[in-house]
């Protein structure tokens, strides 16, 4: 009878061992559990960049959709607590305190801003918790032995800036330049990687003018360009100062070969200026204009635009950085997906740090998101394009080397 008692309970206990052992393998960090992933962010919903808050309003309303329609992540509602910093550093600093020290977020995902994120990028890896998909192209992002726990989402500016500066020595070689540039993080390393791109052609800049976030107007900075003959003007601007300086330049009837950084070419920056006054502007992006007619049968777009229509109702439908967010959204679920049960801090910097072609909605074809430990940078093919008519036309594309 002890016999077969014995047998009975070593039976049972090996019947239950799947689950044991299944179960055991779960690990959670602060933030994540068997019901919830905790993730936050902060924003600019107010302050001089508010145009950039919809970066957030798309990525609350597509985990959302998660939740509602897949149940969530791996069978977890994912909670993306996003609060306004008014794209002001110190209160950047007091809102991810709050997320980390009260709100108990398993990661920081997708905030804005390079003066905003520096102001807390030690802070975050100090306390190794990952600052993951940065909404910023700041050089810094990718610096992994300095700062392993921060990601870019986007190819740098340095990057953008270095192919701009390959193509005009390639197209205008003896053009006289000028530039002009948010006196920060943000617009030095753009001016950084244009120089390197000009190579021997840099000596061609005969103007380099400055201006601050707080700046009212800037009619005497793009004067000041202007007077220095330049017939090739670089616009390192973001958020209201974008649709001035284009008001500014036609009022002025400069014609230059005008450049205009990636973060200010979107239909909401020309459509504040007017499309009259944007008329052969140059961009570079890696990304589909999702307003234009080009991508008017891409099932990427399509199911964007029915995401807006269910989730962001309200949302302005021309606004493409809401398009280019949703993509960095579609990335940190793939991340919390390959997590699995393993949802601590080190694995999720392990994952994001080792993208192997994952899709992203808003790239353009042919591009997808790769990183190593090595090179944090996810992509570096750009397409050249000019704005005329109501259009982006294709010039050339390039990839950073």
């Amino acid at each position: 009878m002890t016999r077969y008692l014995t047998r009975a309970l070593v039976a049972a206990a090996l019947a239950c061992a799947p689950a044991f052992a299944i179960a055991a393998e779960k690990k959670y960090d602060q933030g994540a559990s068997d019901t919830e992933i905790r993730l936050g962010q902060t924003m600019p919903y107010s302050g001089p960049l508010s145009a950039h808050g919809i970066q957030g309003r798309t990525e609350v309303a597509y985990f959302r959709k998660l939740n509602e329609e897949q149940g969530g992540i791996n069978g977890r509602k994912v909670n993306l607590i996003s609060l306004d910093d008014s794209f002001s550093p110190p209160k950047t600093v007091e809102q991810t305190r709050k997320l980390v020290e009260q709100e108990g977020v398993l990661a920081l995902f997708g905030s804005s801003g390079t003066a905003a994120q520096s102001a807390v990028q030690k802070y975050l890896n100090s306390k190794k918790i990952p600052q993951l998909l940065v909404s910023t192209g700041a050089n810094k992002w990718n610096q992994p032995k300095a700062f392993p726990w921060s990601t870019p989402a986007f190819f740098l500016y340095g990057t953008e800036g270095e192919v701009f500066g390959r193509y005009v020595a390639k197209t205008k070689p003896e053009g006289k330049i000028a530039i002009l540039y948010q006196n920060d993080d943000f617009g030095k390393d753009y001016v950084a990687g244009f120089k390197k791109g000009l190579g021997d052609k840099a000596k061609n800049i005969i103007k380099e003018v400055t201006y601050e976030l707080t700046d009212p107007t800037m009619d005497s900075q793009v004067l000041a360009a202007k007077n220095s003959g330049a017939d090739v003007f670089f616009n390192v601007s973001l958020g209201k100062a974008t649709p001035q300086i284009f008001k500014k330049v036609h009022e002025l009837n400069w014609q230059p070969m005008h450049l205009v950084v990636s973060p200010s070419t979107g239909r909401v920056f020309l459509e504040a200026a007017g499309l009259d006054t944007v008329q052969g502007i140059i961009g570079a992006t890696a990304y589909k204009q999702m307003t234009s007619p080009r991508w008017a049968n891409d099932p990427d777009v399509i199911a964007y635009k029915a995401f807006l229509a269910k989730y962001l109702p309200n949302e302005d439908k021309t606004n493409e950085i809401g398009f280019v967010t949703y993509s960095f959204a579609h990335v940190m679920a793939h991340i919390l997906r390959e997590a699995g049960d393993n949802l601590t801090r080190e694995n999720i910097l392990r994952i994001a740090t080792n993208l192997k072609n994952v899709h992203g909605p808003a790239l353009l074809p042919g591009s997808t998101y790769n990183t190593t430990p090595q090179d944090y940078v996810p992509f570096k093919r750009l397409e050249l394009q000019q704005f005329k008519g109501n259009d982006w036309v294709v010039l050339e594309e390039m990839t950073a080397e």
